[in-house]
Formats: structure tokens, sequence, C-alpha cells
């Protein structure tokens, strides 16, 4: 039976087989998690209302494309201080896409602990639907739906920017751009770039949606839960990114793929 992080927390860690079997328990609810993606399509109007919260917190989803702009705007920002930089960093763009994800999945913790907490979870269970479909699945499939199109944005913004500070402000030819701009960012790095991103935004609402679903304590466990899947999601970016970005791009000469 799969305990909550905190019940497990709240053991004693006595022995390594604490930590292990908090670690299994974990992927054994990412499993589930993931395994029930194909039955969590059957609730179109839960992943549509997600995506709404995803996108803009709150509100219709007719008002959706707000966040659209805002990160447009932030995106076109960042690339108008890597022309002024340089091309070097054009690898870092983007990451402002995924980071978002983090501030939605604390929502998704807030929101699945609370269900949790009022018993709403246990409602569905004897009502006949699967809580892990319909709380989980349906989220995973909203923030990866809405991280593609605001990271196109994000990159197009950013490249755009790029463009015009290189080629308007400092007089840069665009031919000679475009043609070192092709040179040192090939389309299968991009390509690589979206992996990224949808891995990024599937861990971290599998993260955030695991400790709500677990959370106990009322309000003060709730907050509690929050704050650990925050670091922990933090962490998993971090070591991700690192193996990702190794075996996708490589260092020296090192690269484990094309």
């Amino acid at each position: 039976m799969l305990r909550s992080p905190l019940q497990t927390a709240a053991r004693p860690a006595t022995t390594a087989a604490t930590g292990l079997e908090q670690f299994y328990e974990q992927f054994a609810f990412f499993g589930r998690a993931l395994a029930s993606l194909p039955r969590a399509l059957r609730h179109r109007g839960e992943i549509i209302a997600e995506i709404s919260n995803v996108t803009v917190g709150i509100g219709a989803f007719v008002v959706g494309g707000g966040m659209f702009f805002v990160v447009f705007a932030l995106s076109s920002a960042t690339g108008y201080e890597v022309g002024l930089e340089s091309f070097s960093s054009l690898q870092g763009i983007g990451a402002q896409a995924f980071i978002g994800v983090v501030a939605s999945g604390a929502g998704f913790t807030a929101e699945i602990g609370a269900m949790r907490v009022s018993e709403e979870i246990d409602a569905l269970e004897v009502i006949g639907v699967e809580s892990v479909a319909y709380v989980v699945g349906t989220r995973i499939w909203a923030a990866v739906i809405t991280m593609v199109p605001l990271y196109l944005a994000a990159i197009f913004a950013s490249y755009l920017g790029t463009q015009l500070i290189s080629t308007k402000f400092f007089g840069l030819p665009l031919g000679v751009y475009q043609h070192y701009f092709n040179l040192l960012l090939p389309p299968i790095d991009v390509l690589f770039s979206f992996i990224q991103v949808v891995v990024f935004a599937v861990v971290v609402t599998l993260v955030h949606c695991y400790y709500g679903y677990y959370a106990t304590g009322g309000p003060v466990g709730v907050g509690t839960a929050t704050g650990r899947a925050i670091r922990f999601s933090f962490m998993s970016i971090a070591v991700l990114n690192m193996v990702l970005s190794f075996a996708f791009y490589g260092s020296g000469g090192a690269r484990l793929v094309g």
C-alpha cells in the first residue's frame, strides 16, 4: 500500500530501507499516473479546465491567451539581451518556458492536497471514478499541451529578438546573420530542446501531483507538501537537465546521440 510522503517522513529514518521504500512508492505512483494517461483522455472537460489553469492560473479559457503574450514579451527581451551579449547564449533560450511549470505545479499540489484533505478524492473512488486518471492524468495532459505552444512562442520571440538587435541595431547583414545562425544551431538541437521541455513538464507535474495526492494534516499539511514538492521538482529539473543535455548535446566532443 502506498504511503504519503509526509507519513513516510514522519517515520524514524533509522535505516536506508526507509529512503528506498519512499523512492519505490514515488516511482510506483509515477507508473500508475503514466499508465492512466489513455484513460484520462475521457475527461476532456477537466483537461480543458486545467489547460486554462496552467495558462492563466484562473479564469475562463477564452482569456487563456494572456500567458502567451506574457511569454512572448519576456522571450523577446531575452532575445534582445542575447543579441547584445553573444550568440553563444542561444542554447539557454526557452528555459523560462518550462520554469513556469514549477509555479503551475505548486498550484497542482495545493489543489490536489485540498481535495485529499477534504476527502474529495475518496469520493471519486466511491462513485467509481479512477482518481489517478481524473486528478493526475488530466493535469499531465494539460501541462504537456500547454508547454508546447508556450515553448514555441518563447523560442520564436527569442530568436526574433536576437535577429532584430543584431541586424537593425548593430547593422549586421541579414544573410550573414542567418548563415551563422543556421550553422551554429542545427535543427536537431531544437528538436532535442522540445523533448527536454516535454520531459520537464511531465516530471514536474508528476512530482507535484504525488505530494498533493498523498497530503495529510489539513491546510498545514498541504502547505508542507507544496514546499517539499517545489524543492524536489527543482532538484529533479537540475538532474534531468544535466543528463539530457549531456545525452543530446554532449561536451568536449562527447555525445550519446547523433
